[in-house]
């Protein structure tokens, strides 16, 4: 059958272990912020960036559990916002920009769970693209 592996747990210093990631995460503080919505038919995706675009906290409908047709529910659409709203206020967030691309019912939604949680926001900007022609046509029918 071959040989077993065997898998030996090396202990490090007490306090070097999971703590010391959670206290890193602690000191880390953020004044304002720039929520990036992006709401399609099918998903609402919601990612929390620094003022230079860096990611710090990122989430979506499905990565909550949601399935099928209810992931671009606005419903499901509040649950990330709210969490992500929970989380920049425990990073010390006071105050954010708001940017929303896409068409999906879970835009506003988004926007009203992330406010729950007491973050003011500063300004809100559509950045949803809008073709100048679309696409062709299609041909007509033959009969």
């Amino acid at each position: 059958m071959g040989k077993k592996r065997i898998i030996t747990k090396q202990e490090d210093a007490p306090g070097a272990g999971s703590s010391a990631g959670k206290s890193v995460s602690a000191k880390k503080r953020l004044a304002a912020a720039v929520l990036h919505v992006e709401a399609t038919f099918n998903n609402t995706k919601v990612t929390l960036t620094d003022k230079q675009g860096n990611v710090v906290f990122s989430s979506s409908s499905g990565s909550l559990g949601y399935k099928g047709t209810k992931k671009g529910t606005p419903f499901a659409a509040s649950k990330v916002g709210d969490l992500i709203g929970e989380r920049a206020k425990s990073l010390g967030v006071a105050e954010a920009d708001v940017v929303v691309k896409g068409v999906g019912s879970g835009r506003e939604s988004a926007i009203r769970g992330f406010m729950a949680r007491g973050i003011e926001l500063t300004s809100i900007k559509d950045r949803t693209p809008v073709p100048h022609n679309g696409p062709k046509p299609p041909k007509p029918r033959r009969v």
